[in-house]
């Protein structure tokens, strides 16, 4: 049976015995924990599978001290550079269609190339919870989109009701190298993830290493762009300043989102 559907995650049904209501056991309730709520979790087990997975990328230089403040050692930044990100998500294994939006950071671990997913924006409760509590994705709910609008490819975010960063490139000018987009699509991503105690303290404060796998780049373009952000309290995506912009991409493809390990705990040192 496909364990998506596997009733002992997924109860269809819980019967009660005519004496009365029997209590779930210890064991039961180990066996069948993975995420929250206990009988109705908000997602389902991974990995995870996209397909026609659309990204707008838009790398630009930034204040290296503005890096600094917010990068988490062991990590290392490699330059002041920053990856502005809007993704469509209209085919997603468990969290359906969505779209999200956010900040990566390229960095090295021991040596290692790879990138710090520092902010993330998006419109679906469960990849807000399946991405917080499975790897650690610094997830907020936002309204992200990304469209064509004539001869333009534009993304924008909202949180709430303000408009916090508009991005735009030229719609497939140039064909990229597939071969150098698909090494990038393979370096290791690094998160922060932390959970907390029940008095508010740490309980879980980890750097979670997630990789993905069997790719299918169905399409990749390179454009003049553009990124605007704008100073937000609670979404702060401007404290890491557009200095100059590097280069736009826009590509689309299927992937697995693989499930992570821990590279790093915080409280083991």
């Amino acid at each position: 049976m496909n364990h998506y559907l596997n009733q002992s995650v997924f109860p269809l049904s819980i019967h009660y015995p005519s004496t009365g209501v029997s209590l779930m056991k210890q064991q039961e309730v180990r066996r069948r924990a993975f995420a929250m709520p206990l009988t109705s979790p908000a997602f389902p087990p991974g990995p995870y599978r996209f397909v026609n997975r659309e990204y707008m990328v838009i790398s630009y230089r930034t204040d290296p001290a503005a890096i600094e403040a917010i990068l988490p050692e062991p990590l290392q930044m490699t330059e002041p550079v920053v990856k502005y990100e809007f993704i469509r998500m209209p085919d997603s294994t468990g969290f359906g269609d969505y779209t999200e939006s956010g900040q990566v950071i390229p960095v090295t671990f021991n040596g290692q190339r790879g990138n710090y997913v520092h902010a993330m924006f998006l419109d679906d409760q469960p990849p807000i919870a399946g991405g917080r509590e499975l790897w650690g994705f610094p997830k907020k709910a936002g309204s992200p989109r990304l469209q064509v609008e004539r001869d333009t490819l534009i993304g924008t975010l909202d949180f709430g009701s303000q408009r916090i960063a508009t991005g735009t490139m030229g719609y497939k000018y140039q064909t990229l190298d597939h071969a150098n987009v698909l090494s990038g699509l393979a370096e290791p991503n690094f998160l922060l993830k932390i959970i907390p105690h029940v008095d508010g303290s740490p309980r879980i404060c980890e750097l979670v290493r997630y990789y993905t796998t069997d790719v299918t780049l169905k399409g990749a373009w390179s454009a003049p762009g553009a990124l605007e952000l704008r100073p937000h309290a609670l979404a702060p995506v401007a404290a890491l300043p557009v200095l100059e912009i590097l280069s736009a991409t826009h590509y689309i493809c299927d992937m697995t989102l693989d499930l992570g390990t821990v590279a790093f705990d915080y409280m083991q040192q």
